[in-house]
């Protein structure tokens, strides 16, 4: 279960504690795992003016699906298909001189001046021109704009430490970024955005949100920081709440072994449910004895571990002797949700399994289907 409402709300949430700026909704890698349209459509009714994707498909979806605002697609390799992004009004990221030149070609083939933001690493030492070749990127672009093939409409660059806004490096990257933006100033870059915090700069740092923020984790509704702030106190709502049902009830002698290598063993005798979701649909192998459900039923409710290794398709959860006879086949199994009933979150799974909400919900699979509501 999808809550768009949830997604509409918390983008205007955003909205309202970053006061000026602008957001760009990042609806990429399927919305987080939320579905792309539905989420994009969301967070534009909850007052989002931007969206962000990684890949042209991505970008190229939107459009397709009717969206006809500013979209950033900042993720290519040489020798993609450029030109059908210029086609299409999307924005591009450049890093290097190398993607100037392919956008320049792009926008000749496609007989339309392409946006293009600069992107300058200032720490994260992933994307982005080094200091060191920012000049050249720089001259290139505005030699680039100069032509009437491009317009250099923006300048960014991405957090290394967003979820620890008081780190040292945040204030350098701060200062590295504000630097950038002031030499491509006075060598005659005229961008209309500057943009830097993702969700935790966006929250929790007010100096990193120049004219624009790019909230990614925050408008699904989980915290990008929850050692500073959970979701609740943020004023944001988990949209994401994923169910499967009972396949199987059973009752087994005390010491039986469960599931693959019988890394888990009953401890005395009791019922097992089966539960038809497994790695394949994107519950971790990790998830095994470690990782919360809920278990409810008509007569009773339960939070349970799962029990023993995760398999592709399915797992199995030790209901307890407390609980013979008071679950059945069909009866509701919610792994992850808001937590208005009880049930675990996706930040709980993520604290479990040693990792971030965001690839709780993200590497949800395909055959899980998405069911939509307010």
């Amino acid at each position: 279960m999808i809550d768009l409402g949830a997604i509409e709300a918390n983008t205007r949430r955003v909205g309202e504690i970053v006061g000026d700026a602008e957001v760009m909704a990042v609806v990429k890698a399927d919305g987080y795992g939320h579905g792309l349209v539905p989420s994009a459509r969301a967070a534009i009714a909850g007052g989002a003016t931007w969206l962000g994707v990684a890949f042209l498909e991505e970008a190229l979806a939107l459009r397709a699906a009717g969206f006809d605002g500013r979209v950033l697609c900042w993720l290519a390799a040489p020798g993609e298909l450029l030109a059908a992004a210029v086609l299409a009004d999307v924005d591009l990221s450049a890093s290097a001189p190398w993607m100037v030149d392919e956008v320049v070609a792009a926008s000749l083939e496609a007989e339309r001046v392409a946006r293009v933001h600069l992107k300058v690493d200032t720490g994260l030492s992933r994307a982005g021109a080094a200091a060191a070749d920012w000049p050249e990127l720089v001259d290139a672009a505005l030699k680039a704009e100069a032509s009437g093939a491009i317009r250099v409409v923006g300048v960014w660059s991405h957090l290394a430490h967003g979820d620890d806004p008081a780190h040292a490096v945040m204030s350098a990257q701060l200062q590295a970024f504000s630097d950038a933006v002031e030499f491509a100033e006075r060598a005659g870059a005229r961008p209309q955005v500057r943009h830097l915090a993702n969700s935790g700069g966006a929250l929790h740092a007010p100096g990193a949100r120049f004219d624009l923020v790019r909230p990614g984790i925050a408008i699904y509704g989980l915290a990008p920081a929850p050692h500073v702030a959970d979701a609740a106190a943020l004023g944001l709502r988990p949209a994401m709440t994923l169910v499967a049902r009972l396949a199987l009830t059973k009752k087994v002698a005390a010491g039986t072994g469960v599931s693959y290598g019988h890394r888990y063993t009953t401890p005395s005798a009791t019922t097992l449910g089966l539960v038809p979701l497994g790695y394949a649909d994107g519950v971790a192998r990790a998830a095994g004895n470690s990782a919360p459900v809920l278990v409810r039923g008509a007569t009773a409710s339960a939070r349970r571990t799962i029990s023993g290794a995760v398999c592709m398709d399915q797992f199995v959860v030790d209901l307890g002797a407390e609980n013979d006879g008071a679950f059945v086949a069909g009866d509701e199994v919610v792994l992850f949700g808001p937590g208005d009933l009880g049930e675990p979150t996706a930040q709980e799974w993520a604290e479990a399994l040693g990792t971030i909400s965001y690839e709780i919900v993200t590497r949800i699979g395909i055959r899980v289907p998405r069911v939509y509501g307010t």
